[in-house]
């Protein structure tokens, strides 16, 4: 029985946003495994009881991680505003699920949605670098190689906000854009700035996780394969 690392079983938990805020509880003797203070390197197993500052932590009694293909015109949200059809009306009922990151209401494609913060928190922060791929495409079609290498160099925007694409490439009628990070409608701004504004969007992968040929405003639960796969991606390969 191999147990999982202290700093994961903390993170699973909520009690602490990443590793390294997990290995700082454990070095500063705030976390306990069976009443002994824990040290870094140690793993917990069934039945053992950790604590934070006494109170008991625990991760959720199974980790749940969806993927819904979006459809246009839903709202990332649980309670829309201006009465449009949320994603929540297209999913099951799971306590604590929440979306990984956000599309707008007009974009389409691969959204992720879990019970598990920490992995949220790393999928979704630009420092891990967890990449994300969207399709997009333009009513002037392909912008030529040499505005979406103006992309990667990055360009600013209206806003003053300097944004970059770790990678754009022509696409038919449109583009492919990959980032490390999804600021509130990045691509279409991003597009904008290149004169190419943006027709349809969809996002088409994040992290290892791929749309494929899911039908939209259908869901699935993750496999267990693709569940080790994205926490490899968020929390690095010893996950």
């Amino acid at each position: 029985m191999e147990g999982i690392r202290l700093q994961k079983y903390l993170a699973l938990a909520g009690a602490a946003p990443s590793r390294r805020k997990a290995e700082e509880l454990i070095r500063a003797g705030r976390v306990t495994v069976n009443g002994e203070v824990a040290t870094l390197g140690m793993r917990v197993y069934p039945g053992d009881e950790v604590r934070v500052n006494g109170r008991v932590v625990r991760p959720p009694e199974r980790r749940v991680v969806l993927a819904l293909h979006k459809p246009r015109g839903y709202e990332t949200t649980r309670k829309s505003r201006s009465g449009a059809p949320t994603v929540y009306e297209l999913l099951p009922d799971v306590p604590g699920l929440h979306p990984v990151g956000r599309l707008d209401r007009d974009s389409e494609g691969l959204l992720l949605f879990t019970n598990d913060g920490a992995l949220t928190q790393r999928l979704t922060h630009p420092r891990y670098g967890v990449k994300k791929v969207y399709r997009v495409w333009s009513k002037k079609g392909t912008p030529p190689a040499d505005l979406l290498r103006q992309l990667e160099r990055g360009v600013t925007l209206k806003s003053g906000v300097r944004v970059q694409a770790l990678k754009a490439r022509p696409k038919d009628g449109g583009a492919v854009i990959t980032l490390t990070e999804g600021k509130k409608r990045e691509v279409r701004h991003m597009m904008a700035a290149i004169g190419y504004p943006v027709e349809r969007l969809v996002r088409v992968k994040m992290g290892p996780i791929r749309l494929g040929g899911q039908k939209p405003g259908t869901w699935r639960e993750l496999s267990e394969a693709e569940q080790k796969a994205l926490d490899r991606a968020a929390f690095g390969p010893d996950a």
